[in-house]
């Protein structure tokens, strides 16, 4: 699996955060340096989370600072992971944009930028996320088409979070989705996953 992400998704409980921090437990995803607390980013509004002020850190080997994403929140995106997580359920159940936007309360041109994003890339974040469902289950059968590149996408995300849970105990689903997607579920500019062929 890919060791580089563009950025670093920490739990989004503050508590956890800090003491994770102080107690040197984050590492440099450049150096693996310690990492310590660096001030606050800018605040923020995220839709379904209110407001947020992710925690800065710098390494104390190489000096670089990074922002500390909650895995809550996908990069540069203002509504929640669940939100988007929703969204494209429901479009793999064959829902359109404007009535998954009505039902979430989020503009139908936001929704159709979430789900043409997710279809452009569908067959990278596929295999990005079939890889992950078999470094964390090897006993693990071909993941089974769901019916379209987008359904088969959002199904290959289902399995590889059902086996961080099924190797590391229960979670939220979403939030393991941004974890291992390393908070570029929804790149703006290129594909997401660009060490997956």
């Amino acid at each position: 699996m890919p060791r580089w992400h563009p950025v670093l998704m920490v739990c989004a409980l503050e508590a956890k955060v800090e003491t994770d921090l102080v107690g040197g437990k984050l590492r440099c995803p450049a150096c693996e340096g310690r990492l310590g607390r660096w001030g606050h980013a800018r605040e923020r509004v995220v839709r379904g989370l209110g407001r947020l002020r992710p925690r800065r850190s710098k390494c104390r080997g190489c000096g670089s600072t990074h922002v500390l994403l909650p895995d809550a929140c996908l990069l540069r995106r203002r509504d929640a992971v669940g939100v988007i997580g929703a969204a494209l359920l429901a479009r793999a159940a064959g829902e359109g944009h404007r009535p998954i936007g009505e039902r979430l309360e989020v503009p139908k041109d936001t929704v159709r930028g979430w789900l043409r994003r997710f279809a452009r890339d569908a067959g990278a974040i596929r295999a990005h996320f079939s890889r992950w469902a078999l470094a964390l289950d090897v006993e693990l059968g071909p993941v089974a088409p769901a019916g379209g590149a987008f359904a088969d996408a959002v199904s290959a995300i289902g399995v590889a979070a059902r086996a961080f849970v099924l190797r590391f105990g229960p979670g939220d689903a979403w939030p393991i989705v941004a974890r291992l997607s390393g908070g570029v579920l929804l790149c703006h500019t290129s594909c997401p996953f660009p060490w997956v062929p």
